[in-house]
């Protein structure tokens, strides 16, 4: 189901029709055409393994003569995320880090002790070394592993258009303006790669800027990504841009290089040690993963507040993700977890 990468660039959405169902679309202009026979992108997934053919293919063939407006189904909040699972716990997010060229000296600002001598090497000045010594390995063969972490399962993932929440025990709510590959494992449990979304993997980076060791506590919040799928590899150089708005004003801004020129570890190697995991790649799962960012706003003493909106776009991947942020109150106090 990979594609090489060459010819017109084939982005699918999912979405909800004016009566509430699902559906999957082909990005047409201003126009979304309607599949047949699948109300669903992993339904489109697993029909294309199905049926020995790649996603654009099936996609061409299933189209029909019925299309929607594009800008309403976005006004509207019935976009979708171009992936998910009907149960979510059967959809697993994870992410990358130190994996772009740009992202060196904002991560190891973050992570170097205040106290610290400045001529020693924090881990991730280590870390990006190591990349772009072995990151990039010949064709079958292993290179070096990246940062890895783990978001959550499909609970986690909100749609274009939606609040990412903020929990009331976080220290911050930063953006992280990513690529994020999306896959399918088959029936042999062998991941299959749909293709890529625009993605803001949201975390804490005033928690992970007092001790790095909190980045696994930083990392479990809500994410976006959408409202495209770019089906296949992306182009080797994606130039972006991130805007934070506030009451509708533009408070920070600035581009952004992604893609596998611009990133010290392949795309490929990123993936196998990502998949290398037997444990997870049980058959009819989804994967949603975030290659790493190169820049974000926290670097620039940028503070996200409630009610800020935040928008990341990339030409190459169609419409921007735009996605509010919103204080939510924690499920759990203290002492709340009881004996059976």
């Amino acid at each position: 189901m990979d594609d090489d990468g060459k010819g017109d660039l084939v982005r699918l959405i999912q979405y909800r029709d004016l009566h509430g169902q699902r559906r999957v679309g082909i990005v047409n202009g201003a126009s979304i055409q309607v599949l047949g026979e699948v109300d669903t992108m992993r339904e489109l997934g697993l029909l294309a393994i199905q049926r020995h053919t790649g996603l654009e293919r099936l996609a061409q063939l299933l189209n029909t003569d019925r299309s929607e407006d594009y800008a309403a189904i976005l006004a509207e909040g019935r976009i979708l995320a171009p992936l998910d699972h009907p149960d979510p716990a059967h959809c697993r997010v994870s992410g990358a880090g130190t994996t772009h060229l740009g992202s060196a000296t904002t991560r190891d600002k973050m992570h170097r002790r205040i106290e610290g001598d400045e001529l020693d090497k924090t881990d991730t000045q280590l870390m990006i070394e190591w990349g772009i010594a072995g990151g990039r390995p010949a064709p079958g063969t292993v290179g070096v592993q990246p940062e890895w972490f783990y978001k959550g399962d499909g609970h986690c993932i909100v749609a274009p258009g939606r609040p990412l929440p903020r929990p009331d025990f976080a220290l911050d709510g930063g953006e992280e303006p990513e690529i994020v590959g999306l896959y399918l494992i088959d029936d042999a449990g062998c991941p299959r790669r749909l293709g890529f979304a625009i993605g803001n993997e949201f975390s804490d980076h005033v928690m992970e800027r007092r001790n790095y060791l909190y980045q696994g506590h930083s990392k479990l919040r809500h994410c976006a990504f959408g409202p495209e799928l770019l089906v296949g590899l992306p182009p080797a150089h994606l130039v972006g841009m991130t805007r934070i708005r506030r009451r509708g004003r533009v408070i920070w801004e600035q581009e952004f290089l992604t893609g596998p020129d611009n990133m010290c570890h392949s795309i490929e190697n990123l993936e196998y040690h990502t998949f290398k995991y037997a444990h997870l790649l049980h058959a009819g799962d989804v994967h949603a993963h975030f290659m790493g960012a190169a820049n974000l706003s926290f670097a620039y003493s940028v503070r996200t507040e409630d009610g800020d909106s935040i928008e990341i776009s990339i030409p190459d991947f169609g419409a921007p993700l735009v996605n509010g942020i919103q204080h939510v109150q924690s499920n759990l106090r203290p002492g709340g977890v009881r004996q059976l």
